[in-house]
């Protein structure tokens, strides 16, 4: 029997994540500048002019008479009644089904849009799509596409699906490929591939994670070693080929555009996606698809069997609008033990805190640190050039993103590498002058200098491990990405006295972050970037010449700036007038506010003591009142519960505005 995985975990998070379902989403009331959600049967107008997107593209999945309410076990099933409405809707309202064809036109330069375009996308070549959906097709003249999994559709007398453990399936249960052939006659229908056998979970790690399998190198427990790349490749390849194949010989064409199972792809498979004739490929991250690119596209999930009124609320609601960012900063170190037992119970300990505490965010360390230092000498993935304390990233970000529905940023080192090689570190490391000779600068962290080309390909080699390991939604540049006004030597190193200046020093940070991000992003295309940086930074814009950190420039290259707004930490006599005036300084920066998370402290270091949660939540509900959008906490000591959850999940919560976490 094949399992089609997880859609019942991962594609519910995904839905949580990218959408909060539309029911639930249109039940608590809107983001910043979202609306209000809608009441009673009143269907409001759709977008209008320069809120018009490019294209949105939405995602049905079965179709049955028989939907228990908007309480079904399958969260991405629709009733037949329902879908009727969502045409009459989009009939009304003036949203226009275009097919593939004018899309591809209009990419081109061939043709235009009409005013509000949608693209309408059937995954899975379930037999519903034939006996609902195709009549409805007709009887509104919307072309749609359909996305089919080969081996299903291939499937003999006995074979059966557990589909997402809802029940059996059977060969009965999927689309023929004389129906299909029927459809694509019609004019009406583009079938699409789903992939041959994708549509499942692959070991992903050795804790027996099952992941997306078009986007995880296979863990083999038998030896404890993950895919190398020429075995993943030839796997995704041999999909891919079979796929189209297939469905030429069925269908006299072979397929353009590829759906990826669970939204989840690549670089790498997008690249051989296109070398065999498939340059349109579809995800599933919610948005506006713009017209320059027919890869990767966005697609909104239809889940919840939702109301024309809760579409409606849906669609019309801007996805350029700011959501507020909920932020709980966690050390993995705290999750680790030499006990696999009871790192399963701390694990237990974190999700379950996380889930009472409710935030969009979970920056999670992905480097071991258990001196303090904050310098990274051993990694929680696999990887080329550090010991791995622990397998162990994956598992716990695996975890958060389906069971907690949280976004998962790798919180690691730019810099801070020991590579267990004195002479090696020597070498590397961020340099100073000293009697004529450029010497190691360790006032604090051990860095390794972005002057050096071997260090630069060290750390990208690191980034590159890490998104090939893992799954997780962004990274967070831990505040080690630093250099003072009396570094870096490296930068030229045979010109004794000479150091670059204060922003070439910036701009040599910036090149890095954004360079490990182009990494990150061949394997992790959706991922989002986030820096730490020094209040004083802001407070004191003049300090760029210490830090070489600028916060009005770091607001443009990454999704979000993390301040660390630690007034104890600063040495601040009034903790709330600090807080105001590092707001202040931010809000005076056009878009400071909605590029910036104040990043609080839940620990007063000068005595080691936790600060009150009464005290965090109050400079949370501050902050908030006064303009900021987004805000969290480091570090969270899940072990012991502090802060303390009431007065924290009170103030930190995104349950008010549920569009948080799809940001």
């Amino acid at each position: 029997m094949k399992s089609r995985y997880v859609a019942g975990i991962f594609m519910a998070a995904l839905a949580l994540v990218g959408l909060l379902a539309m029911l639930g989403g249109c039940v608590a009331g809107a983001g910043a500048g979202g609306g209000a959600a809608p009441s009673g049967g009143a269907v409001l107008p759709g977008p209008t002019g320069d809120d018009l997107p490019a294209l949105r593209i939405l995602s049905y999945h079965d179709v049955r008479d028989d939907i228990e309410g908007d309480l079904d076990p399958d969260r991405f099933a629709v009733s037949t009644a329902r879908l009727v409405e969502h045409f009459e809707w989009f009939r009304a309202e003036g949203f226009t089904p275009v097919s593939l064809d004018q899309v591809i036109e209009a990419h081109e330069g061939r043709g235009v849009l009409p005013s509000r375009p949608l693209l309408l996308v059937f995954d899975d070549g379930l037999a519903s799509v034939y006996t609902r959906v195709f009549p409805l097709l007709q009887l509104y003249d919307y072309p749609a596409v359909v996305a089919v999994v080969g081996e299903w559709q291939d499937a003999s007398e006995g074979w059966t699906l557990d589909y997402d453990g809802l029940g059996e399936l059977g060969p009965e249960d999927i689309v023929s490929w004389d129906a299909l052939r029927e459809m694509q006659a019609s004019g009406l229908v583009e079938v699409a591939t789903h992939t041959w056998d994708l549509h499942e979970g692959v070991l992903g790690n050795p804790f027996g994670n099952e992941q997306p399998a078009a986007v995880t190198r296979i863990h083999d427990p038998a030896t404890g070693a993950y895919e190398s790349d020429a075995d993943y490749l030839a796997r995704i390849r041999g999909d891919l080929e079979r796929a189209s194949r297939r469905i030429e010989e069925e269908l006299g064409r072979a397929p353009r555009a590829v759906v990826w199972p669970y939204g989840e792809y690549n670089q790498v498979t997008e690249a051989l996606a296109r070398e065999l004739g498939m340059p349109i490929s579809m995800g599933l991250v919610p948005g506006d698809q713009p017209l320059d690119r027919l890869d990767g596209m966005k697609r909104f999930v239809v889940s919840g069997n939702p109301t024309v009124e809760d579409l409606a609320w849906f669609l019309r609601r801007s996805t350029s609008a700011v959501s507020p960012v909920r932020v709980v900063h966690v050390d993995l170190d705290y999750v680790y033990d030499e006990d696999l037992a009871q790192m399963e119970r701390n694990l237990d300990a974190l999700l379950d805190r996380i889930v009472d505490l409710g935030p969009s965010h979970v920056y999670l360390q992905a480097f071991a640190d258990p001196q303090g230092d904050g310098t990274a000498r051993s990694l929680y993935f696999a990887n080329r050039h550090l010991p791995v304390r622990s397998d162990l990233f994956n598992r716990v970000a695996w975890q958060l993103r389906t069971r907690a529905g949280v976004r998962v940023f790798a919180w690691m080192p730019l810099l801070a590498f020991d590579l267990g090689d004195a002479e090696l570190n020597d070498a590397l490391s961020v340099r100073r002058w000293e009697s004529g000779a450029a010497v190691p600068s360790r006032p604090d962290y051990r860095r390794l200098s972005p002057w050096e080309p071997e260090a630069r390909r060290i750390i990208s080699e690191i980034y590159e491990d890490l998104a090939r390991h893992a799954a997780f939604d962004g990274v967070l540049f831990h505040d080690d990405a630093y250099l003072n006004d009396h570094e870096d030597a490296a930068a030229f190193p045979g010109e004794p006295g000479r150091l670059p200046s204060a922003r070439q020093r910036t701009d040599a940070l910036f090149d890095l972050t954004d360079e490990m991000m182009e990494v990150v992003r061949r394997y992790r295309p959706a991922a989002r970037s986030a820096r730490n940086l020094y209040a004083r930074v802001v407070l004191e814009p003049e300090s760029e010449a210490w830090f070489a950190q600028n916060f009005v420039r770091s607001l443009d290259h990454y999704d979000h700036t993390a301040v660390m707004a630690m007034p104890y930490m600063e040495g601040a006599r009034n903790a709330d007038r600090w807080l105001d005036r590092l707001l202040d300084r931010v809000a005076a920066v056009p878009g400071g506010l909605a590029g910036t998370v104040f990043e609080l402290q839940s620990v007063d270091w000068r005595t080691q003591t936790p600060v009150p949660a009464e005290e965090l939540a109050g400079w949370m509900r501050r902050l908030e009142q006064r303009g900021a959008i987004h805000f969290g906490y480091y570090p969270d000591d899940f072990i012991r519960g502090l802060p303390e959850v009431g007065p924290v999940r009170e103030a930190l919560s995104v349950e008010r505005d549920p569009w948080a976490r799809g940001n």
